[in-house]
């Protein structure tokens, strides 16, 4: 089990508005999925909450990400900024995948680089 955390890298983030933005797509995505499927968040909770941190290049392709995860029935979270700091209100900043079975997630992003 694990959850992947995609980023986009075009967006000049510190280092702790990165982390930020990755921790508000993780939790949110982990409520979502808790809410659908108790057993999945329970399997993916007791096994160490596993994450990889993934980047693609821009918006566009950060949407692409999010519609194949979609196809696959898999859960999504998407995080757009607040606007109070580095970003412009509204900007899309990362992209939660899972929790979900290794393959599953791997099916969508295991050709994606690790940040």
């Amino acid at each position: 089990m694990k959850q992947a955390i995609v980023v986009r890298s075009d967006l000049s983030l510190s280092k702790g508005k990165l982390a930020a933005q990755v921790a508000h797509a993780s939790v949110k995505a982990s409520h979502e999925i808790e809410g659908i499927d108790e057993r999945k968040w329970k399997k993916w909770m007791n096994s160490g909450a596993k994450k990889v941190i993934l980047k693609v290049k821009d918006k566009e392709t950060l949407f692409e990400y999010k519609r194949r995860a979609e196809r696959k029935n898999l859960v999504t979270s998407i995080i757009r900024d607040a606007g109070y700091t580095e970003l412009p209100e509204g900007t899309y900043t990362t992209l939660a995948i899972g929790p979900d079975e290794d393959e599953a997630i791997n099916s969508v992003t295991g050709n994606l680089p690790l940040l």
